[in-house]
């Protein structure tokens, strides 16, 4: 977060780092930081709705101004103000209607990304692997090809969509993977199935740091985390929906004379075929670029709610407008942003936090089966952990925003998790109900995801549209690779109690807990070595450094990371 430095006209040239009102004449009345409610359950009877809601920022000094300036051809430079007022009422009203028109498409959009990787799970208990004879380690071999191929593919995607564009991308991508997910009805053995998951994960690689960057766009970086929190619900939901439409499909078994399984692949495949041909008319450019035929001919945003859409986002993050949205990243910015040590502990975290729980997750329904469930009955018991995810990841993801505190709420995940895996370390789980080995590992995968919170802390972490595009991708590319490490943890030779791995799981969910508190400290450090340099300079230096520094994103002094 950059500061923001407001130098007075008058005789004792003060600068401060906020103000709620401006000397210079002519200039309109600021909004009072202290006055924003976040959340509407903050929003109590005293709250005014018709205070000015424009906050102060760097825009407000002709002096900071100059350097913060959108580029020429910054696709939303027409709409940019910086006298633009506005009030609450108009900012939240605003905000639903984000949420209606580009919120609740890029979640359908996920829904259907998860509906076509999620579904091998259910495929499991139609006796796919016997169908195609093939083992638990071809299993395990699959999810690490998956994973693979998605995570070579994230850069490559992220590129591809900064430069044509993500409203281009990402319904083509969504059409290419469909046609690949579909055709997995006719997998023959162990080389179609490797070859099929490849080529769904590489065409599905990037989707996710793609459509954070687009949403970007449209919100501030508090209402962007929350509303990534519910971008992972849908992930959820559309697990829910998979054990659902499993439960029919899998019903079609000697339809035509085909598994049921076969059904599953083809039938999803077409659900995501309709999302994607759509998605090319429901996503516009930007905020700015709503009009055309599919949307209408005035588009989504009057021309109002255009201008308060652009400056409340660039207000709180001028670095937004420092590339167009069809502007490449040329392999130098690339090389630049990776070699950015500052987001690496990000990276660390985002390679390791989810192991502890993948594992169980994957295995779930293969499980269930082993211990004489239906397949039916399998699918069924695979939701109920999934609602509870659900309600455990929004929560802490509001606990964090609402506590400020973006470290330790992230931790809360591991720290539930400890218990569950002790458990599956001492206890005598041959022996023990299926019921008490269902109930563990459905609370165990209930606990609250941090996922959220680290992909919202990233972007906020990065301050510039271009190490926000790279830094997106190798979060995820992390991500993958952490999930390559969880899809071979629990091997055949270990099974069926899996006791070394649940050993390895419970070392790795410890070494977890010290990661967190190691970037806790390392991001503590950096900004008070900046306060000390930026403290020590006087006010004109600070002006001076503003006006002249070649430092950018989240290597400027006046820069501060999140924790």
């Amino acid at each position: 977060m950059a500061t923001v430095l407001v130098k007075s006209d008058d005789d004792k040239k003060v600068v401060t780092e906020s103000t709620t009102s401006l000397n210079s004449d002519g200039i309109p009345p600021l909004g009072a930081p202290h006055e924003e409610k976040r959340f509407w359950f903050q929003r109590t009877k005293d709250f005014d709705g018709e205070a000015i809601a424009t906050q102060p920022s760097v825009f407000d000094d002709p002096k900071t101004a100059e350097q913060y300036h959108p580029r020429d051809d910054w696709e939303n430079l027409h709409r940019f103000d910086p006298k633009a007022r506005w009030t609450w009422s108009e900012e939240y009203a605003i905000v639903r209607k984000i949420d209606l028109r580009i919120m609740i498409w890029a979640c359908t959009m996920f829904m259907a990304l998860e509906l076509d990787r999620a579904n091998l799970a259910q495929a499991l208990t139609d006796d796919f692997l016997v169908d195609l004879h093939l083992t638990t380690n071809d299993y395990n071999l699959g999810n690490t090809v998956f994973k693979l191929a998605f995570l070579v593919a994230e850069l490559p995607s992220q590129l591809v969509s900064k430069w044509v564009g993500p409203d281009r991308w990402i319904p083509s991508q969504m059409v290419l993977w469909s046609i690949v997910a579909g055709s997995q009805f006719w997998l023959s053995g162990r080389t179609s199935f490797l070859v099929t998951r490849a080529l769904l994960a590489f065409l599905q690689g990037g989707f996710i740091p793609d459509v954070i960057l687009y949403l970007s766009y449209f919100y501030k970086h508090h209402e962007l985390s929350i509303r990534l929190g519910f971008f992972w619900t849908m992930m959820s939901v559309a697990d829910i929906l998979c054990g659902l439409l499993a439960a029919g499909f899998l019903e079609m078994r000697g339809v035509l004379g085909y598994a049921g399984w076969r059904w599953l692949f083809l039938l999803e495949a077409l659900i995501t075929l309709i999302v994607g041909l759509l998605s090319f008319g429901l996503m516009p450019p930007g905020p700015c670029q709503t009009a055309n035929w599919f949307r209408g001919k005035n588009g989504w945003f009057s021309p109002r709610e255009e201008t308060i859409i652009v400056n409340r986002v660039l207000r709180e993050d001028p670095s937004k407008s420092d590339m167009h949205n069809r502007q490449p990243i040329t392999p130098r910015l690339l090389w630049k942003c990776l070699k950015d040590f500052d987001l690496w502990p990000l990276y660390i975290l985002g390679l390791t936090f989810q192991i502890p729980s993948t594992p169980e997750q994957q295995y779930l329904t293969l499980s269930l089966r082993q211990m004489n469930f239906s397949t039916l009955t399998s699918n069924l018991l695979s939701i109920p952990w999934t609602v509870l995810h659900i309600i455990t990841m929004l929560g802490l993801t509001y606990t964090a925003e609402i506590f400020k505190e973006l470290t330790f709420v992230s931790l809360i995940g591991q720290i539930w998790i400890l218990p569950f895996l002790i458990y599956l370390n001492v206890a005598n789980t041959a022996a023990a109900s299926r019921w008490v080995i269902w109930t563990v590992t459905t609370l165990l995968l209930a606990y609250p995801n941090a996922h959220p919170i680290q992909v919202g802390w990233n972007s906020r972490n990065s301050n510039t549209v271009r190490a926000r595009t790279v830094s997106a991708a190798c979060y995820n590319m992390f991500c993958q690779a952490g999930g390559i490490i969880s899809s071979n943890i629990y091997r055949s030779d270990d099974a069926p109690l899996y006791r070394r791995g649940n050993r390895q799981l419970l070392a790795l969910l410890i070494m977890n807990i010290v990661l967190y508190s190691l970037t806790k400290v390392y991001y503590v450090s950096r900004n008070r070595y900046r306060d000390k340099k930026w403290n020590a300079m006087t006010d004109d230096e600070k002006l001076h450094y503003l006006s002249t520094t070649i430092d950018e994103g989240n290597k400027r002094l006046d820069f501060r990371f999140q924790h």
